[in-house]
């Protein structure tokens, strides 16, 4: 499949912890959108009845765009700070975005 690699990564954070590792994804996305010209876009949504949901929904150019924010320094603060806030990943799960004509 061609199109750009779209990434929704699922995080589960405690009350006490939430906005700690926002903080961290704001990092996270601003870094990536400024460092990374394979970042194509990066936002972050919390779950409207559970806040401490988060979901980052991210999208490069393909899979080597991808591997290059992996290997970012900003991605290894951002893998420390879920380690160190005890933050829960869910699900990552991988697609490919689709042209939609008309």
């Amino acid at each position: 499949m061609s199109g750009p690699l779209v990434v929704l990564a699922e995080f589960e954070a405690r009350e006490e912890t939430v906005e700690a590792f926002l903080e961290a994804c704001h990092q996270d996305a601003l870094r990536s959108k400024a460092d990374e010209p394979g970042c194509l876009e990066f936002t972050i949504q919390c779950g409207e009845e559970t806040p401490t949901l988060v979901v980052l929904h991210e999208v490069y150019r393909d899979r080597a765009a991808f591997q290059a924010h992996e290997a970012a320094p900003h991605f290894a603060e951002f893998s420390r700070a879920l380690e160190e806030l005890g933050i829960v990943t869910r699900q990552i799960r991988f697609f490919h975005r689709q042209q939609v004509d008309g």
